[in-house]
């Protein structure tokens, strides 16, 4: 039988097919990260969808039936939903909150490593493993979004939003999966925006077939 565990959704971050979602359990403060029996663990659209026919945002407070933990690496947080329950919004939670539930990790799981275009953005997997989980809300200090074509070579790729921010002295170029924020952001000329953010969720994802694990800027939560 399913357990329902009520989370504050703090991360809706597009992942293959589906979402990534997690959040954190309202009474304990301990990440929990929803995931399907899928390989990749995606939640579908029906998945995060209520019986209204509305679907699961950031901030929403919302009760999810679990079947059991999943631990999978590094991803520690992961339980396994029941797929035949609805989830249930019970209410919203308002920025002003936030403290509450921030982690105030030394740095951003380790540092040095980073990818052609990003800025300490990649761990390799047996480095990942050294940490027990894959979760941090954070306060960025300086944050910007910069909207770019980016390549390798002389090949142009797709544009792509990154999140520039620093984190107790260092600085992040992460890669943004925050749906909302990326279209909002692809809509815009190529460029640097500042933002006025409460708190970024950064996920460690799972392990590429490059041997690293990236990190993410899975939600940018605005005040």
């Amino acid at each position: 039988m399913a357990e329902i565990r009520r989370i504050v959704c703090l991360a809706n971050s597009r992942k293959v097919s589906g979402r990534c979602l997690a959040g954190k359990e309202v009474e304990s403060g301990r990440w929990l990260r929803p995931v399907s029996a899928r390989p990749a663990g995606e939640i579908s659209e029906e998945e995060r969808r209520y019986e209204d026919g509305t679907s699961a945002q950031v901030l929403d407070l919302i009760d999810i039936p679990i079947i059991g933990p999943t631990v999978s690496g590094h991803q520690m947080e992961n339980y396994l939903i029941d797929p035949e329950s609805y989830w249930t919004r019970v209410g919203s939670m308002p920025p002003s909150c936030l403290p509450r539930f921030l982690d105030h990790p030394e740095s951003l799981w380790k540092n040095g490593d980073s990818s052609m275009n990003g800025r300490n953005d990649r761990v390799r997997i047996d480095a990942a493993t050294e940490h027990a989980g894959s979760l941090y809300l954070i306060v960025p200090e300086f944050p910007t979004i910069h909207v770019v074509r980016e390549g390798v070579g002389v090949i142009t790729l797709r544009r792509r939003v990154r999140a520039f921010f620093s984190y107790r002295g260092t600085r992040y170029n992460l890669v943004v999966t925050d749906p909302i924020v990326e279209k909002a952001f692809l809509a815009k000329r190529d460029g640097e925006y500042p933002v006025d953010l409460s708190a970024i969720c950064v996920s460690l994802s799972e392990p590429y077939n490059d041997g690293y694990s990236y990190k993410l800027a899975a939600a940018l939560i605005g005040k």
